[in-house]
């Protein structure tokens, strides 16, 4: 109503000059719009993986951004995925200006009489933002649509076989860093190498180094090594690639099976003094009395740091062992285990930590003659762990059971001594 009387409340020779005006503004604001159109399929009628793509960045929007959205979620995970409904708008922000996100569905005809869904989703944003929008913005979108893509998928450990392929199932080990039997400094040292590691693509590729990291976690037997790889995987959100060399025939098989790896991965190799010779670069491993096997410590190294290890994307090895010494010193130099880390027995801390996850407690009466007895009785985390969990949520008799077995061990101990000084007499 106020537009239709707005002329007669203007000079008259104003109106041809706010007409004017008010055209050049619709022009322009024409003129400087610009849209990029991303089809479901393409012109031969597949699929578009740029079109998921963008879905996937957009879906960490529509949750905040949409006011109508769609939601699944994947069976094999607790995620709940947004997305945006057809015909609804998404505006999103970058460097200081804005984008508008349209997602556009409409029913089409094939020559056979039915329809078909084809979906597009429209990109819009100002013409004077064209370059910012090529060279960063959505650089930008399909970054961060591939680590959302890499969070979101379910975790696979992988294992070989006589078969010479990887096979897999679903990775839900539930160690964590939080809840590892391990000394907090030792923690904080393994997460710190570990994010240096996985943030340092362009350092790796400045200095002409692969981007593959070795680590080597040694310990008395039921220290927790298993334990710290899947924590490991966890914090990273990396696969799991569980080598078993013994069902490896010769290094060219080692080769192949490492080239199949993904990237983005950890690939393990558990007790490796016992399924090959170590000591010796040229011998191979034993898998029965009349069979030998080809592959040696010389195919180990190459494995580690030859040609064999150039495939892209970042990888972390582990190799665990029961027994350092036992190792050439070939396997443990730099370049090839980047990081020891030992496994002890339990510690005060390790202690607490188990106590916290198994008894539900965070102090506790015994606690400080548990701590006196730790150094002497000489138990592994798996070792105190068998004995709390074998008394369920009863705080008071898991730690008294403890402190029970502690002095049960120091005294076994302590008459081991005797005989072999005896024997020695």
């Amino acid at each position: 109503m106020f537009l239709r009387t707005l002329p007669s409340l203007l000079p008259p020779e104003l109106l041809p000059l706010l007409t004017q005006l008010f055209h050049r503004l619709l022009h322009t604001s024409a003129a400087d719009a610009v849209s990029i159109v991303i089809d479901d399929r393409d012109t031969n009628g597949l699929t578009n993986p740029l079109f998921n793509t963008i879905e996937t960045y957009l879906s960490s929007k529509s949750a905040t951004s949409s006011k109508v959205m769609k939601v699944t979620q994947n069976p094999t995970s607790r995620t709940l995925t947004y997305s945006m409904s057809p015909n609804q708008d998404l505006l999103d922000h970058f460097h200081g200006f804005q984008v508008k996100w349209t997602s556009k569905s409409h029913l089409v005809m094939t020559h056979n009489g039915t329809s078909t869904e084809n979906r597009s989703i429209v990109l819009s944003f100002d013409a004077k933002h064209r370059q910012a929008i090529h060279t960063m913005y959505l650089p930008k979108v399909l970054h961060d649509a591939e680590e959302l893509e890499f969070k979101n998928r379910e975790k696979r450990l992988f294992s070989n076989g006589r078969d010479h392929y990887w096979t897999s199932v679903p990775f839900s080990h539930p160690s964590t860093f939080e809840t590892l039997a391990l000394d907090s400094k030792l923690k904080e040292a393994i997460k710190s190498d570990l994010t240096r590691f996985v943030e340092g693509r362009d350092y790796y590729r400045r200095v002409g180094r692969t981007w593959k990291r070795g680590y080597l976690l040694y310990g008395v037997p039921g220290t927790g090594k298993t334990s710290l790889i899947s924590a490991i995987a966890n914090f990273l959100d990396f696969d799991v690639y569980d080598l078993e060399l013994t069902a490896v025939a010769d290094n060219t098989q080692l080769r192949t099976l490492l080239l199949s790896t993904g990237s983005k991965c950890v690939i393990v190799v558990e007790d490796v003094d016992c399924t090959v010779d170590v000591m010796n670069r040229s011998r191979g491993l034993k898998r029965t009395h009349d069979e030998m096997v080809s592959v040696n410590l010389s195919g180990i190294l190459n494995f580690l740091d030859g040609l064999w290890s150039t495939c892209d994307g970042e990888r972390l090895m582990v190799f665990t062992t029961n027994y350092v010494e036992r190792l050439d010193p070939a396997l443990l130099r730099p370049g090839r285990m980047d990081m020891h880390v030992h496994m002890s027995y339990c510690g005060a801390e390790a202690f607490r930590t188990l106590m916290k996850n198994y008894l539900g407690v965070g102090d506790h009466a015994l606690l400080a003659e548990v701590e006196g007895l730790l150094p002497s009785a000489k138990m592994t985390p798996a070792e105190v762990v068998d004995v709390m969990m074998g008394c369920g949520d009863d705080a008071e008799l898991g730690m008294r059971n403890v402190v029970e077995k502690m002095k049960r061990r120091r005294f076994e101990m302590a008459a081991d001594v005797v005989k072999v000084t005896e024997k020695v007499a």
